[in-house]
Order: structure tokens, then C-alpha cells, then sequence
């Protein structure tokens, strides 16, 4: 730990603020999020299908204008578009904690959506910048800043909602509004290099070029399926946590536990995957490496379906807890190897061209792969209970991190995970 708080220290202050900042998003978005689900349902008495009308508003507006909120990064700055997100956010979240009606619970969940895809790209565009050459390392810690508030987020709330879910809402929409004050004051003004040189070129000019980005558009769907098997940490694994240990006081706890292992292991030993992957191998290696060991981490839950499961005592609650547990593990090891590799690959692709942009539209594709994902993966799990077939769901899973892995493997041995080549520049005569 002192060995981060070191290396936190010795960024420029603009990116110390931007991992605090992500530290604190998280933080006031999962002490919320979590709990949004069941107010709804429970005291606001909402049908199933506005719940999730109204969820899906949120992941929608924010998977839909990433491209949108990196192209605006680009053209007009990342600080007013990190400082809009914020606002945004904050408008959103109180609104959640002050209206009953359906309409207006959809217009603010479309806000909270809408407020990620305006700071995201704009949040890593910045950090990738201010950086410099040490972007690999600073990603690496900005990992660790946005795990911590995962983990933190929703402890919060769970005592704040345990007084009042609207208690929460207005506590995450107050976080959210100091931190809009604090990057008004203290965030330096950053721009693209392209904005600053104001080159005239049009947004779809601009769009139809990325698209024209053969290795960009390739290593965003190899890369699809990493972001599938992480989010089962959150799907599939409870699941079958449930599932064995059921929906007690134990199925609780191992499912807290499952959190707590991915995210106490990324807090505390990101930095020295990412220096050990750093020093011995090339990034397209440690990429792959990265989503080989994410598409193995479902081996343990694969190798217990061979178990007789017992009829209950210790020996159930060890079949429950232990092979998702090392799942969750390796699937958070695999993502320590990849996360810091993935987005310094993503600047060096764009030719540190419309970075912002890049990150936009990737994270469109790996939205729109994770939405796919989940619905199948649910589809298998359905149809692995239905026909008594429990290890279906990990044999797909398992297939997909190798077929993904293979992809990788391919782009980096083709050599398009190389940092592109400069276009001349015409010659004037």
C-alpha cells in the first residue's frame, strides 16, 4: 500500500484528481445503483417491466452516446465534459430520491446514462494526456481507484438505505455535486491536440475515419468478450452462489465475499501485475495472457459440477463458496494483467488522434457485447436448469474467453496491436 501511495504521488496533480475523482464516482453511483431495483418494486410498488423500462433507460442512454460524449470531448475539451457529466449525475440522482412518477423516474435514470457517456471518455482521454509515457502504470492505479469505490459504494449504502433509500439518493447526488465544485476549481483545462490545431474537419468526416480503423475496430471485438466474463461476477456467480448455498443468511455472505475478492485483490495487487506484465512482456502478451486466464477462471465452477452436491452442512456451503470464489479471483487477476495494456492499446491504435472519440465507440461496442452476452448467458443458465445440464453455462464461458483469447492472439502476432504508422504529410511545391 505505501508503495501505491507513492506512485499515486508522483503523477501530475490533474492526474491525482482524476483517480480521486473515480474513486468518488464509483463510490457515490454503487452506493445507489445496487439498492434502485428494490425501491422501486418495493416501497414505489412499480411492476417488473417499468423497473426494468426504467433501468434499461440508464444503460441505454449511456451505451447509445459514449461515441457521442468522446466526440464532444474531442472538439470542446475534456473538463467541460467531465463538469457536465457530473452535473448531470447530480440532477439525476436527486431526482431519483424526489419524484414518484414513472416518466419523470425515466428521465432521470436517462440522465445518470447520459452523465457517464459525457465523462468517461472524456475522464481517460485526459488521464492518457497527462500521463504521457507512464499511461500504463497510471491506468493500472486508476484501476485500483475505481475498484476501491465499487467496494466502498455499496457498503454506504446499505446503511444510508437502510434509514431511506431517498436519504441515499440525495447523499449521492451531494457527492456528486462537490465534486462538480472541486474540477471547476481545480482542474486544469485540457484539450485534444487536434482541437487546439481547430483542423475543420466534421464530425462524420471524423466518425468515418475511426470506422476506417481496421485494428481499432478488430481489437474492440476481441476484446467483447472480456468485459462479458468480467460482468459475471455480478451475473452468473451470484447465481450460482444462490443457487447451491440458496437465498439465506450464508448465500448473502458468499456473495459478499465473491465482491470483496475481486476487489480487494485489484486494490492491493494491480500495480505489481501490471509492473511484472510490464517488465517481462510485450502488450499485446499481456493483453492475451490477460483474457486467457479470464477465460479459464470458469474451470473451477466447470470441474465442480462433477461433484455429487451434498444434501447440506458444510460440505454444500464449500461447493457454494469455493469455485466461484476462484473464479472470481482469476477473472480479477486476468483483468489486472489486461485493463492497464487494453486502454494504452486504444490510444496507440488511434495514432493519439481523437482519443476521446476512440474510447467512445469502443465502449459502445463492448456495451452493445455485454448486453448480448448477459442475454445469452441467462439463456444458459435457464436451459443448464431446465435440462439438469449445470455445466453448460461455464463450458460457454469457457469457450468464449479461448475463442476471444485466440482473436488477440491473432491481432498481435499480425502485428495490428503495433502503434500505427504516421501518415506522411503532402509535400507543398
Amino acid at each position: 500500500m505505501k508503495s501505491t501511495v507513492s506512485q499515486f504521488r508522483s503523477y501530475p496533480r490533474s492526474v491525482q484528481l482524476l483517480m480521486v475523482n473515480q474513486f468518488t464516482i464509483n463510490l457515490g453511483f454503487y452506493m445507489l445503483m445496487p439498492y434502485l431495483a428494490t425501491y422501486l418494486a418495493g416501497p414505489l410498488g412499480l411492476a417488473g417491466w417499468l423497473v426494468g423500462l426504467i433501468l434499461g433507460a440508464r444503460n441505454f442512454s449511456q451505451q447509445g452516446m459514449f461515441l457521442v460524449g468522446g466526440t464532444l470531448a474531442d472538439r470542446l475539451g475534456y473538463k467541460p465534459m467531465i463538469i457536465a457529466g457530473l452535473v448531470l449525475r447530480t440532477l439525476g440522482f436527486a431526482t431519483l430520491g424526489l419524484v414518484d412518477s414513472v416518466p419523470a423516474l425515466i428521465a432521470a435514470s436517462a440522465a445518470t446514462g447520459l452523465a457517464g457517456a459525457l465523462f468517461n471518455p472524456a475522464s481517460r482521454a485526459y488521464l492518457a494526456v497527462d500521463a504521457g509515457e507512464r499511461r500504463v502504470e497510471a491506468f493500472a492505479l486508476f484501476n485500483v481507484f475505481y475498484q476501491a469505490g465499487i467496494l466502498l459504494g455499496p457498503l454506504v449504502g446499505m446503511v444510508l438505505t437502510g434509514v431511506d433509500f431517498r436519504i441515499t439518493c440525495l447523499a449521492a447526488a451531494g457527492i456528486f455535486a462537490v465534486l462538480s465544485i472541486v474540477q471547476i476549481r481545480a482542474l486544469p483545462a485540457r484539450r485534444a491536440a487536434e482541437a487546439k490545431g481547430q483542423t475543420g474537419e466534421g464530425v462524420l468526416a471524423q466518425w468515418r475515419s475511426i470506422l476506417a480503423n481496421r485494428p481499432f475496430l478488430l481489437f474492440s471485438m476481441a476484446m467483447i468478450g472480456s468485459y462479458v466474463l468480467s460482468f459475471q461476477v455480478y451475473l452468473a456467480l451470484p447465481l450460482e452462489v444462490r443457487r447451491l448455498g440458496g437465498e439465506g443468511t450464508f448465500g448473502t455472505a458468499a456473495v459478499a465475499v465473491l465482491f470483496a475478492v475481486s476487489g480487494l485483490s485489484t486494490i492491493l495487487f494491480q500495480t505489481r501485475v501490471t509492473g511484472w506484465c510490464k517488465a517481462r512482456m510485450e502488450p499485446g502478451r499481456a493483453l492475451t495472457w490477460g483474457l486467457l486466464a479470464m477465460g479459464v477462471a470458469f474451470v473451477p465452477l466447470l470441474a465442480a459440477t462433477a461433484v455429487p452436491v451434498p444434501a447440506g452442512g458444510a460440505g454444500l456451503w464449500l461447493l457454494a463458496a469455493v469455485p466461484s470464489a476462484l473464479s472470481a479471483l482469476l477473472l480479477a487477476l486476468g483483468t489486472m494483467a489486461a485493463y492497464p495494456f487494453e486502454m494504452d492499446t486504444i490510444v496507440r491504435l488511434s495514432g493519439n488522434r481523437l482519443v476521446a472519440t476512440h474510447y467512445g465507440l469502443y465502449n459502445t461496442v463492448c456495451g452493445i457485447g455485454i448486453t448480448l452476452g448477459n442475454l445469452l448467458t441467462g439463456v444458459a443458465l435457464d436451459a443448464a436448469r431446465g435440462a439438469g445440464m449445470s455445466a453448460l453455462p461455464w463450458l460457454a464461458l469457457t469457450a468464449l474467453g479461448l475463442a476471444c483469447t485466440a482473436a488477440l492472439y491473432g491481432l498481435h502476432r499480425s502485428g495490428r496491436l503495433d502503434t500505427p504508422q504516421a501518415r506522411p504529410e503532402p509535400v507543398t511545391v
